[in-house]
């Protein structure tokens, strides 16, 4: 039932917002008027009426309808009405605080997992996991869990980046951190590199964009994901 559309980010370098995943979105979203879209995990910068018009701007272009979910006296009704959902990207320790505080990660989650559209980018990616724990963001606000919609059995990894072999900076590479995560955690974890989408239709899932990604399980070496490789064994229960 799941039908699933994962963005490693939401504007590639060089391109406008969403531009780089037009199609593949104008095709997920297909039939559908009006999308609801997700804009709480943004901290500053941006208001929640800014991010909405920034949104929906890129879906007009598409032929495709947006509004807010802060724009709604009742959330959980408006996900539970809703044709699609698309949740932003941001930080995501805000973006799972505020929904916690809606009341409606358990609704979004019951819809998603039942065939709703969902379309996540960047922190709304990290949020269709088993948990939040390998976002790349400071934990700025406090979540009461780091458990998320658990709409796919692994965690993933948006912005992934290579270690950079000619590199000075003496920190933790992106693939040190995952390591680890697996140090206390079992669930696979997928890096999207930036330009890279997860689709998840029912029991296939597939690496699609313009770059690939790697693959991080805790009892195995990483593993390169071609862009257009089919990863549907991530979504057998159970694989460590």
């Amino acid at each position: 039932m799941r039908d699933i559309l994962l963005l490693s980010t939401s504007t590639v370098h060089g391109s406008r917002f969403l531009e780089y995943a037009e199609t593949d979105i104008q095709h997920f979203f297909s039939g559908r008027e009006t999308v609801l879209f997700v804009p709480f995990a943004r901290p500053g910068g941006i208001t929640h009426d800014a991010y909405t018009e920034l949104a929906s701007t890129r879906f007009q272009e598409m032929g495709i309808g947006l509004m807010g979910l802060h724009e709604y006296a009742d959330p959980v009704a408006a996900i539970n009405d809703a044709e699609g959902v698309f949740v932003g990207g941001g930080n995501t320790f805000v973006l799972l605080r505020a929904l916690f505080s809606a009341r409606v990660l358990d609704p979004l989650r019951e819809r998603a997992a039942g065939g709703m559209p969902y379309m996540g980018s960047s922190a709304g990616s990290n949020l269709a996991g088993l948990t939040v724990g390998t976002t790349n963001d400071m934990p700025i606000v406090e979540p009461p869990s780091f458990q998320a919609l658990e709409l796919v059995p692994f965690n993933i990894n948006p912005h992934y980046l290579d270690p950079d072999p000619g590199s000075t900076h003496m920190g933790e590479t992106r693939e040190t951190r995952i390591g680890e995560f697996h140090c206390f955690n079992t669930q696979p974890v997928l890096g999207l590199r930036e330009g890279a989408m997860l689709r998840v239709e029912g029991d296939r899932a597939q690496v699609l964009g313009s770059r690939g990604g790697r693959l991080f399980t805790s009892q195995a070496d990483p593993v390169e994901i071609e862009p257009g490789s089919d990863v549907s064994f991530l979504l057998a229960p159970n694989l460590q």
